[in-house]
């Protein structure tokens, strides 16, 4: 049992997200929902990627979210390369982005994405959508 609230308390989102303002927004919230997750901030593709290489596979994020626009590697190029990897096929994958472009959100989920959101100007909007992203972690 003390194995099973280990596991709990080791979880963690990796986000791939370059705007500070919004990392402190997710960050609030998330905390505010359940202090138990922890956040890890990548500021662009190359720099999620290499995190990620370095993690061994117990030690993984149980939820990756990519804004779709960030410098370097775009969310979908990301996937691209998520996708060449089995350690990742089991993660949930979420993008968000300020645009609502069908698009953008048809080709993220065939990247393996399992959604697209379009980023909240409310505050409840956002928690409602954390607690969504939690939701994702927690049956993955």
């Amino acid at each position: 049992m003390p194995q099973n609230n280990k596991i709990v308390e080791d979880q963690f989102i990796l986000v791939g997200e370059d705007d500070l303002d919004d990392q402190e927004f997710l960050r609030e919230v998330f905390a505010s929902i359940d202090e138990s997750f922890k956040l890890h901030f990548a500021l662009n593709g190359k720099e999620l990627l290499s995190y990620l290489e370095k993690k061994e596979g117990h030690d993984l994020p149980c939820l990756i979210l990519l804004d779709y626009n960030m410098p370097g590697m775009t969310g979908l190029e990301i996937l691209k390369e998520l996708k060449k990897d089995p350690r990742y096929e089991k993660i949930p994958k979420i993008v968000w982005s300020t645009s609502r472009s069908p698009l953008d959100k048809d080709d993220c989920i065939q990247l393996g994405a399992v959604d697209y959101l379009v980023k909240p100007s409310t505050v409840k909007d956002l928690t409602d959508i954390c607690k969504y992203m939690l939701s994702t972690c927690l049956s993955a």
